[in-house]
């Protein structure tokens, strides 16, 4: 809890100060300037609507004010890293944890930003002449870059001691069960919100993400009932957390059948990287950040490519204002994924290792067992 609490903490401040500057000022193909720093000019116009990348080719106008605009790109902000923590947990030092949370979000999660989300991203206004990259609201940008980053974080830090030799079973699943309800209703904000807009987009992203959420727990469900012999409630609501990431790159360019099958799939592929994936390979991602968040991210983004509607996108507030669904899509949606993968992977690993060679990053294995609680911030649950 203080991770999650530290990270939003750390995020807000790191967003006003430069991080939203560099991800959506117009600058380069490649990275924002600093004319946001310290969100200066923002109280300018302040309860008018701004255009997005004002002055470029691909300048989207806006339907609120700039600062609600920026307050809604910070919870992803915020949220990216936090999902992160979910792969190293019980193992980082805090001290680390807050240097990686500040560099990382500067480092990799703004510039990623800028190249999907940007109205002078290289991604969003496509590469080798393919259409732009299409991520309605945050598959690349939030759970692909937090997945990957998440997998090396585990790997650089090792396993857990007592992993696979000692019960480490959730502490708590009435806990986890409340948890995943509340990120279900609370991801509504998230996709409807990416239109940006009171709007049938709005509307229909939410009608989507419904569909695909309850689509992939069945999934789950049923995929562990037939390799298991017993379907569990903690699979279930993993099966929903999956079509929540799955249907987040899709969730404003697909119809309801198109929703339904990225659930579908997402969960039968997500429980497969989270069991047999994660044992195959030997790593230890405490809460599977990237065997669903990773995983599921990079299956909705795939299946955007194919199934996106073109009426829902052509429109003026599309990538590049052009229909998008077919192979040519596909084939952006590859390059964004891998650029995604190659971008967070490096500089994450870069990263840890900077920290791990100025502080150190883990603690020691006597601390890891006498637990964090106690040793790094001196609490005792009674």
């Amino acid at each position: 809890m203080m991770q999650s609490f530290m990270i939003c903490c750390l995020v807000t401040v790191v967003w006003m100060i430069a991080g939203y500057s560099l991800a959506f000022t117009n600058g380069s193909p490649y990275i924002g300037d600093l004319s946001r720093f310290m969100l200066s000019g923002i109280a300018e116009n302040w309860d008018k609507p701004f255009i997005l990348g004002a002055g470029s080719d691909n300048a989207q106008p806006q339907t609120v004010p700039e600062s609600v605009y920026m307050m809604f790109q910070m919870t992803f902000a915020i949220i990216t890293p936090g999902l992160i923590a979910g792969a190293y947990a019980d193992r980082m030092k805090f001290s680390a944890m807050c240097i990686f949370t500040v560099l990382w979000s500067l480092l990799v999660y703004s510039p990623i930003a800028h190249f999907v989300w940007s109205a002078t991203g290289f991604l969003g206004a496509g590469v080798f002449g393919l259409p732009g990259a299409a991520d309605f609201a945050g598959g690349t940008v939030v759970h692909i870059n937090a997945g990957i980053a998440g997998l090396v974080c585990c790997l650089v830090l090792g396993k857990r001691v007592g992993y696979e030799t000692e019960n480490m079973a959730p502490y708590n699943l009435a806990f986890a069960v409340i948890g995943a309800s509340l990120l279900w209703v609370g991801w509504f904000g998230f996709n409807a919100g990416s239109a940006v807009a009171a709007n049938g987009r709005a509307g229909m992203a939410m009608t989507v993400t419904q569909i695909a959420t309850a689509a992939a727990a069945i999934a789950w469900t049923f995929a562990e009932w037939a390799a298991k012999g017993k379907p569990s409630v903690l699979g279930c609501i993993s099966g929903a957390v999956a079509g929540l990431v799955a249907i987040t790159p899709a969730s404003g360019f697909v119809t309801p059948t198109g929703g339904l099958i990225i659930g579908l799939v997402a969960g039968v592929i997500c429980f497969w990287s989270a069991t047999s994936l994660k044992h195959m390979l030997g790593y230890d991602d405490s809460l599977d950040a990237f065997g669903v968040h990773g995983v599921g991210g990079i299956v909705g983004a795939l299946l955007t490519g194919w199934l996106a509607y073109g009426p829902f996108t052509a429109t003026k507030d599309a990538p590049n204002g052009v229909n998008i669904g077919g192979l040519a899509q596909f084939e952006s949606q590859v390059v964004a994924v891998c650029v995604t993968l190659l971008w967070s992977g490096i500089i994450t690993f870069i990263i840890l290792k900077v920290i791990d060679v100025a502080i150190g990053l883990r603690v020691t294995s006597e601390e890891e067992r006498e637990g964090l609680d106690v040793v790094l911030h001196g609490e005792r649950m009674g």
